[in-house]
């Protein structure tokens, strides 16, 4: 989720436009016309290559959805819509204690409360069951439940503007980050319990750093002060050891200089990162030092930002891990999947205009690397994604090896740390706002490019420039998933949509299920009357459904599922844009309730799989 319209990239790296362009032209030649080549390429083709593959749960000749779809005319208003087949509960909202004996919500909250009690803008999140007896009863009824907090606006939160005081800037601090909390079911209910495992991680809670930036000169400051915080945590990850991943996106905005000019001027690095005087509002560079890029004794700061962070949500004392070899970028989020040798590997979108995607393969086996003492997630290699006219792909090692690298930065530590200029350089292929990215059971890998309204040369063969909408895109990488090349499709046009039962438009949050499932959530602004919402595709037949519609100014976003996949649990974010004349939810509608981000239990109402 990414609220930052800009784009810091001034590479001339030949943007996927072109890619798209000459890839249509090529399928014009060979299939006889331009009405043959825009359906060969945005059409069925796409969707049917992961029929009949091995991975998939077998449902020969049973439809994946079935399930009543919520209509365009329902998608609308201050109260969120589902389908006839389904129901919501609304669990653990802004402001609601961490465990059930913390302090009580207040409006608008003090610093020492807000860190005990859940964060604001729900996001990426994962549940972590708690087995229970034999058999692992309880599994499904009983877990951790890891949730990102990725902003709240000084209006929502603090109910003003700007914050007036260092106070004012810890309440906003203390609403940022990841919420490990216990959820349980209890006669019929999910609800938070007492929990030894419960905690809030936020700007100021201390974290370590590993891998091969750990220690360097980048992440010292003159004042000596220890790595703290996490911030902007936006989509997510889980590992097979079963920790969690939080992902640090529009870190820059949270920094600015109240000397400007005099003893700050941005530098490529910054350029790039879109670090600037005023950051994006907040302000807390007013009374926080650490956020102040004039401030010397600070210098290297916003360097401890951008990363990729581990967490145990079983162990309260393990403290925040930032995995520096996944390198430095606007993380939206990032998908695990197990590679061929045992390899774990991770595919992640740098979520902001004409940016990358990348992937990271462990440099072995997981088990024997945690065997050896070395963790899989700090030892391996990163790479940027190029891709080519011809639907194929490949994968270009961000390495101090590389020539064209070692002529710009001293170490493999500053190839991590500004991994933005080295993909520049090595010519990765600049994309329409890479967000979330979900690996298929058979091997394909999906990622939602949520709009690029920027585009500025239009071509009426393409109908994504400019791509106000967004698309999804997948490949399958070669030597399963461990290799450098890749063939890659178009898999939805969200334009294609508009005006039909199934519209949507900006697609970002992304699941696959192990039947062939896709669910598809959406950041932006709808057509046809809807608000925000969650859709299911089949990709064995292309059909696509709205299961949840969210309120007038939200997100819908976040997506996990109990092991039975009998209860999802989804996020609304900032619902009516914290404006309490578009919406009160979860409060009943008033027009003066202050609404808050809260998590959504939806489940079927005959018990079934989630998306059928």
């Amino acid at each position: 989720m990414n609220h930052d319209d800009n784009s810091s990239n001034p590479s001339n790296n030949r943007p996927f436009f072109d890619v798209l362009n000459a890839n249509i032209s090529r399928r014009q030649v060979l299939k006889g016309g331009l009405a043959a080549a825009v359906t060969s390429f945005f059409a069925a083709p796409a969707i049917s290559v992961a029929a009949g593959r091995s991975g998939w749960n077998s449902q020969a000749g049973t439809a994946l959805i079935g399930f009543t779809p919520v209509p365009n005319a329902e998608g609308g208003g201050a109260w969120p819509s589902i389908a006839e087949e389904y129901q919501f509960d609304v669990l653990i909202p802004w402001g609601e204690p961490l465990e059930p004996n913390g302090p009580a919500y207040q409006y608008p909250p003090n610093a020492a409360d807000q860190a005990k009690q859940i964060g604001i803008g729900h996001d990426g999140m994962w549940f972590f069951p708690l087995a229970m007896g034999k058999f692992n009863r309880g599994a499904n009824d009983h877990g951790m439940l890891a949730i990102n907090h990725e902003f709240g606006t000084n209006q929502h939160v603090l109910g003003k503007a700007l914050p007036e005081s260092l106070e004012d800037v810890r309440v906003s601090q203390h609403a940022h980050g990841v919420s490990c909390v216990e959820i349980k079911k209890i006669d019929g209910k999910w609800q938070t319990v007492v929990s030894d495992r419960a905690r809030r991680i936020h700007v100021n809670t201390p974290v370590a750093f590993s891998g091969p930036v750990a220690g360097h000169a980048l992440l010292e400051t003159r004042a000596g002060n220890i790595p703290l915080g996490t911030v902007n945590n936006c989509a997510n990850g889980h590992t097979p050891w079963g920790t969690y991943l939080t992902c640090e996106e529009n870190f820059n905005g949270y920094f600015g200089a109240t000397n400007a000019n005099e003893t700050w001027t941005p530098n490529e690095a910054h350029a790039r990162y879109g670090f600037s005087d005023g950051g994006a509002g907040y302000s807390w560079h007013r009374f926080d030092a650490r956020f102040d890029l004039s401030n010397s004794d600070y210098h290297n700061e916003e360097n401890r930002f951008g990363w990729i962070v581990e967490i145990d949500p079983m162990d309260a004392n393990q403290m925040p891990v930032k995995r520096t070899a996944l390198g430095r970028f606007k993380h939206e989020g990032i998908a695990l999947t197990e590679g061929r040798g045992g390899r774990v590997v991770g595919y992640m979108g740098d979520d902001q205009r004409f940016d990358y995607i990348y992937k990271f393969v462990s440099e072995g086996n997981w088990r024997s690397m945690f065997d050896a003492g070395k963790h899989p997630l700090d030892h391996g290699k990163l790479y940027v994604a190029r891709f080519n006219d011809d639907n194929s792909g490949e994968w270009l090692e961000l390495t101090i090896d590389n020539p064209a690298l070692a002529a710009r930065f001293a170490d493999q530590a500053e190839v991590l740390t500004f991994a933005r200029l080295a993909a520049d350089i090595l010519g990765a292929t600049p994309m329409d706002r890479p967000e979330w990215t979900t690996v298929a059971p058979n091997g394909d890998v999906y990622c939602t490019l949520t709009n690029n309204s920027r585009r500025t040369e239009p071509n009426a063969a393409n109908p994504m420039a400019p791509n106000a909408d967004g698309h999804i895109i997948k490949w399958r990488d070669a030597d399963q998933h461990v290799g450098t090349t890749f063939e890659w499709e178009i898999f939805l046009v969200a334009k294609d949509t508009h005006g039909s039962e199934d519209s949507y438009s900006d697609p970002d949050g992304l699941w696959a299920d192990p039947d062939g499932r896709l669910f598809i959530q959406t950041d932006g602004g709808q057509k046809d009357g809807l608000n925000n919402q969650m859709l299911v595709a089949d990709t064995k037949t292309g059909e696509l459904r709205r299961l949840f519609t969210g309120v007038a100014g939200d997100e819908i976003t976040g997506i996990t599922v109990t092991p039975d996949r009998r209860t999802m649990f989804i996020n609304t974010q900032h619902p009516g844009n914290g404006d309490p004349r578009l919406t009160n939810f979860p409060a009943p509608l008033d027009g003066v309730t202050v609404p808050r981000d809260c998590t959504i239990v939806i489940t079927r109402k005959d018990g079934g799989i989630i998306g059928s």
